[in-house]
């Protein structure tokens, strides 16, 4: 029952003396429930969400000064310091509460009998100095994704042009409206009193607490491999850089130790100016390697291990055997080879990774000061993303064809351009791992260790340490998964089958029929009584959900069934096909990271 917590004896799973309820008995206050209390219904949610986001805008109308066009090429490390109420920005234990007076904010709020000694003021002020990131911050976060741009050409080449470029556009504009979902959803669930962190939380609060742990597990299995997947690119690049004179499986791991220093930035404000250089070292790829493809030929030699052609048809990559001279460059307008689908849906799956941005939508929501402004980011830094995407996989396509390099800047033929590509690119792949290092271990620290074994928040010293520490193990889990994977590729398409697709396209519409449904069966007399803390509702049970699903709107719901339905058939399609390359990888097993033969290399 949603109003489960209210009653004269309070909810009968917490032992909370009298002494720490607030003014109404029955009533538990926010911050002296569980990190994840099951018991905090919808309606609480809301009203809370509500009231926060009328203090956000409150604060917007009386910060004074514009976010200016330098603000956002360059946007600071974080927003001005947040205003909190006329008692001060952070509350003070009394003598009685602890030995020491000290701050909310780096006390230990995972412990729930510290929690017992603070005021809900401190409560939220310690919430509040959580949330310093710009929305020009975000939209760097955001298009740090960019890296996807590199692999457009190669789908392009296993799909065709109007399959391959109708795709990406489609893909782009529901990765784009998967955003404006997860940001309605979190405006309304979000709030100080009941922050939102993570994806999980989004499951939890709609669906319960399986749906959670299956969320958390799924975000983890992808941001894990997201970091090992660049270790492994960056271990190619340099591999290639060095002639492989250097062992492949050195070149590998020395990126995985320069990822123990960069996991050390905690917040993602700090990490904004890193994604806008980031941005700009991947813009001079693409022009350095469109100049370079536009007056040299493919790189030949390696077409064989990731080409278009090698994934749809091989004999339009392969070399003569008495000329000795490859294939002239060609096009297709449909499918390169209708009876090679599974090469097909593997570019295919490479471009749902392209747009896997939305895994990540939630945490940065979650550290902006004003989650409200998150819309201008998301569709400002979509946009850029498809404009980058459609005029660079083009080009590459265009000049390239069949030879279409899944990783475009390798797929040059001279060695110098070779090199400027790969050097710029280790360093602002380091940087995408990093980012997704950094919300990797939030979600396992936050669900895990806080949640489970009551660890300090990262705010305080002990936790600052305690992050000091997981970094290295994170970045060397990574790197040993994904350096047992012997198909680049294939790993990349099952992370997209498996876990991108659910993110980006599935688990937005199917979170948003719960909480449209939610919502809009919510009468004008029903809702949270925070005077008592009780919770109104008239009826229960399936009319309720019909109600709200009729109200929720209809049309937007009914749309959001179909767009689930076409996320899943595009999963279990990318699966098959994922896991069919996997199977043939596998027979190759010297071909991975843990080898000093660099895949690379057929010499």
């Amino acid at each position: 029952m949603a109003g489960a917590f209210v009653g004269n004896g309070g909810d009968p799973r917490l032992s909370i003396d009298a002494s720490a309820m607030d003014t109404y008995a029955g009533y538990i206050s926010p911050q002296k429930r569980l990190l994840h209390d099951p018991a905090v219904s919808f309606e609480e949610y809301r009203y809370y969400a509500e009231r926060t986001r009328t203090e956000e805008r409150a604060l917007k109308e009386n910060e004074v000064g514009k976010t200016g066009f330098m603000q956002i090429l360059f946007p600071p490390k974080s927003s001005p310091k947040p205003v909190f109420n006329s008692q001060g920005a952070v509350g003070e234990f009394d003598e009685k509460g602890t030995a020491r007076r000290q701050s909310s904010v780096n006390a230990n709020l995972a412990d729930m009998s510290t929690r017992q000694v603070i005021t809900m003021e401190e409560w939220t002020n310690a919430s509040r100095a959580f949330r310093t990131a710009t929305w020009a911050a975000c939209f760097y976060l955001i298009t740090t994704d960019i890296l996807g741009p590199f692999g457009v050409g190669f789908s392009i080449g296993t799909l065709g042009w109007g399959p391959g470029i109708a795709l990406f556009t489609v893909f782009g504009l529901m990765a784009g409206y998967s955003g404006y979902l997860l940001w309605k959803i979190f405006l309304g669930l979000d709030s100080y009193e009941f922050p939102l962190k993570n994806y999980g939380d989004l499951a939890f609060r709609l669906y319960g607490t399986v749906p959670r742990h299956i969320v958390n597990i799924l975000q983890t299995i992808q941001l894990i491999c997201g970091v090992g997947l660049i270790v492994i690119s960056n271990g190619q690049a340099i591999s290639q850089v060095s002639k492989f004179k250097l062992c492949y499986a050195i070149c590998c791991l020395l990126w995985c130790l320069v990822g123990f220093g960069v996991g050390q930035v905690r917040t993602l404000a700090k990490y904004g100016w890193l994604a806008n250089a980031a941005i700009w070292m991947n813009l001079m790829i693409m022009f350095i390697s469109m100049g370079v493809i536009a007056h040299s030929e493919p790189n030949f030699s390696i077409a064989i291990l990731g080409s278009a052609g090698a994934a749809t048809n091989p004999d339009d990559i392969t070399q003569d055997p008495t000329t000795l001279l490859y294939p002239p460059v060609k096009h297709y307008n449909g499918l390169p080879n209708p009876n090679s689908l599974i090469g097909s849906i593997n570019g295919l799956m490479q471009g749902v990774y392209a747009y896997g941005g939305a895994q990540l939508f939630i945490e940065f929501m979650a550290e902006m000061k004003r989650p409200h402004d998150f819309i201008k980011a998301m569709w400002g830094a979509q946009f850029f993303i498809y404009t980058c995407y459609m005029v660079y996989g083009c080009f590459v396509y265009y000049y390239q064809g069949q030879y279409s390099y899944q990783i475009a800047y390798q797929g040059v033929s001279p060695y110098g351009w070779q090199t400027a590509g790969n050097m710029i690119a280790v360093i602002s792949g380091i940087i995408a791992a990093g980012l997704y290092g950094n919300i990797g271990i939030k979600v396992l620290y936050n669900n895990i260790l806080m949640d489970l074994f009551s660890f300090p928040p990262l705010t305080t010293h002990k936790g600052k340490v305690l992050w000091a520490v997981i970094v290295p193990i994170y970045w060397t889990i990574a790197f040993i998964i994904a350096a047992a994977i012997p198909d680049f590729f294939g790993l990349v398409s099952v992370v997209a089958a498996f876990c991108i697709i659910q993110f980006c396209y599935s688990f937005p519409p199917a979170l948003a029929l719960g909480y449209f449904i939610k919502k809009h069966a919510m009468r004008d007399d029903e809702g949270f009584d925070p005077t008592t803390g009780r919770v109104v509702r008239h009826d229960s049970g399936i009319m309720r959900y019909a109600r709200g699903f009729m109200a929720g709107p209809l049309w937007m719901n009914i749309f959001n069934i179909i767009y689930l339905g076409g996320a899943l058939s595009t999963f279990i399609l990318g699966a098959y096909a994922a896991i069919t390359g996997m199977v043939q990888a596998f027979e190759n097993p010297e071909l991975n990271a843990f080898s000093c033969n660099s895949p690379l290399n057929l010499g």
